[in-house]
């Protein structure tokens, strides 16, 4: 079986392959971080969106292999290694952007690359980029309005649901 080497949140990882093994799946069951989930197995749900020198990428459109010498952050890499959560994650905790939390490590993925990419974006601007990201629990509100606040927007006004 080939063998896989890339950088997973700032460490070298390497693992032996089929050619059909996706990233999800590498990350998973190779590496053990189970933070990055599979929801839908189809690109519909983003449950699985890690970043790929540094582009979100659902993970499970993308075979391990094309991840070769790749630097590759998922959840489990944004935290501080002390534990202290990075600026998304608090305002996520803050605002209530999660009920079950099955679909919050791809938001979380999904909001910092949009925040790379649009410091400051509008609630409008942050529904469009998490299209591809579904939440069967939340409504969406307080995950725009997490996303809101870690951009370091004023979200006084904006009430809770």
């Amino acid at each position: 079986m080939p063998q896989v080497s890339m950088t997973v949140n700032g460490k070298p990882a390497t693992g032996q392959i089929e050619g059909r093994t996706l990233l999800v799946d590498f990350i998973r069951e190779t590496l053990n971080l189970t933070g990055t989930h599979v929801g839908c197995d189809t690109s519909q749900c983003g449950a699985c969106v890690v970043h790929v020198n540094g582009k979100a990428v659902k993970s499970c459109t993308m075979f391990a292999a094309e991840a070769e010498g790749a630097d590759v952050l998922t959840i489990e890499g944004v935290a501080a290694p002390d534990g202290t959560l990075d600026t998304v994650q608090q305002a996520f905790h803050e605002h209530h952007g999660l009920q079950c939390g099955f679909c919050t490590p791809g938001m979380v993925m999904s909001a910092k690359a949009l925040l790379a990419e649009n410091p400051t974006p509008t609630e409008a601007e942050i529904r469009d980029y998490l299209e591809g990201n579904i939440c069967r629990c939340t409504g969406y509100h307080n995950i725009v309005k997490a996303i809101m606040a870690a951009s370091g927007q004023d979200v006084s006004k904006i009430a809770a649901e």
